[in-house]
């Protein structure tokens, strides 16, 4: 069975995913309006964590793109993409990896 929680652990992060904040009880004080929740923000932790995952996800991009034979992203092409899962491949309509197949097609 797939699931949201499956998706950010494969990230390694449960970032993005809450469901607490309609109650007004965000545990991490971004979206409450409890101040013993709201201490709890940290904007200048929160923005280098996010600066991190941002250069880091920039590098791991650079380096498929790489393994694909192109010096920059920007010529990354859509034949060079390839969907891990056959479910990934309907989705996006790709090729499975190692094949030719576009499931449905």
């Amino acid at each position: 069975m797939h699931s949201a929680c499956n998706d950010y652990a494969n990230l390694g992060t449960a970032a993005g995913f809450c469901h607490h904040c309609h109650t007004g009880r965000c545990p991490v004080g971004i979206t409450t309006q409890d101040e013993q929740l709201a201490q709890r923000l940290m904007p200048d932790l929160g923005a280098k964590r996010l600066k991190n995952y941002l250069k880091t996800l920039n590098m791991e991009l650079t380096t498929l793109a790489r393994a694909c034979g192109k010096q920059n992203v920007h010529h990354l092409e859509r034949e060079d993409l390839a969907a891990m899962t056959i479910e990934a491949a309907a989705m996006a309509r790709l090729p499975l990896a190692g094949t030719d197949w576009i499931p449905g097609f």
